[in-house]
């Protein structure tokens, strides 16, 4: 089958990731786009999965103020080196990470970060665990291993804060 220019930049407009893996994945999957953009999430969650060891000693804190200024947030993510902090799609991450924690207002990171006795509802009180914002469809968790699939480097998120005036 013959993949052209077209179907590898659909592809990689919808997954992010680069030409030669994008053509690589038309040609196993037939040119199927679906099929091609399932095997591309599932090499992206691989790719997660052996980085999520590795240090992260650089990145960025970010501030989000909602529009009538009642409500902010502040998140630390961590990355690799500071040349992925600067990216945009890092930046862009961060940004997002403060507007969830300020329209969601989770407790903690992850389950692991709660107290042992406190009663939680792990998809609402759990930040990696919420339903993300700009898509449903998908949790917060999601969106940190795409980026990190995306630009080739571990991410964690390391600690946020969330203000509410008169709170």
């Amino acid at each position: 089958m013959d993949i052209t220019t077209q179907m590898i930049k659909e592809l990689r407009a919808q997954s992010g990731s680069g030409i030669m893996d994008c053509r690589s994945a038309l040609l196993d999957c037939e040119g199927n786009m679906e099929k091609a953009l399932e095997f591309l999430k599932e090499k992206g969650l691989l790719k997660a999965k052996k980085k999520a060891e590795r240090a992260t000693g650089a990145g960025l804190i970010e501030a989000y103020i909602h529009t009538a200024g009642r409500i902010g947030a502040m998140v630390e993510l961590n990355c690799e080196t500071d040349f992925v902090a600067r990216t945009d799609e890092f930046k862009e991450l961060a940004h997002c990470l403060a507007m969830q924690v300020t329209a969601l207002a989770p407790k903690y990171i992850s389950e692991e970060d709660a107290p042992e006795d406190a009663d939680i509802k792990p998809e609402e009180d759990c930040l990696l665990l919420q339903q993300y914002i700009k898509d449903p469809t998908r949790t917060v968790k999601d969106i940190i291993t795409e980026t990190i699939a995306k630009v080739g480097e571990n991410i964690k998120l390391r600690r946020f804060l969330r203000y509410e005036l008169g709170n």
